[in-house]
């Protein structure tokens, strides 16, 4: 992106030898350098190999969203190991007689309280939707408080 400037061909005061400096002078050459330097690696294989997760809670449950569109449901894996939760898939994009595979994964560090043996996990329309529901220990109590 680059900034356009307009300014005034005439940078002297009237009625004296002095240029002006103006205290903007120097600001498109450091908007643009900011943009280069954060835009640099966009769209480049850092990027490629991540997808979009949210994740959310209630009193009863623990929730991660994820987001593969175009991924076949058999190519989802989705593993919890050590309060860890694993999930990786695979896409394959035929073009011609080129097909090209793509490979994403995310590792999410998870709250202590999750029944292991209860997640479960649905995809529907490009979303993974992962229900870990909480032991009742971890669960939020309410505590009445006694009034001597």
């Amino acid at each position: 992106m680059r900034m356009v400037r307009h300014t005034n061909q005439n940078n002297r005061s009237p009625g004296s030898g002095f240029t002006v400096v103006s205290p903007w002078t120097g600001l498109e050459s450091e908007i643009d350098r900011l943009f280069d330097s954060a835009l640099t690696n966009f769209g480049t294989s850092r990027f490629d190999h991540q997808f979009p997760v949210g994740v959310y809670e209630d009193a009863n449950n623990t929730y991660v969203r994820a987001e593969l569109p175009g991924v076949d449901r058999s190519a989802i894996d989705v593993e919890m190991v050590d309060g860890r939760l694993n999930i990786s898939a695979a896409r394959k994009h035929k073009t011609g007689d080129v097909e090209e595979s793509f490979s994403f994964s995310r590792s999410i560090n998870l709250p202590e309280g999750i029944h292991t043996d209860r997640v479960a996990a649905t995809y529907e329309n490009g979303i993974l939707a992962i229900t870990l529901p909480k032991r009742e220990e971890a669960k939020p109590r309410k505590i009445s408080v006694a009034v001597n």
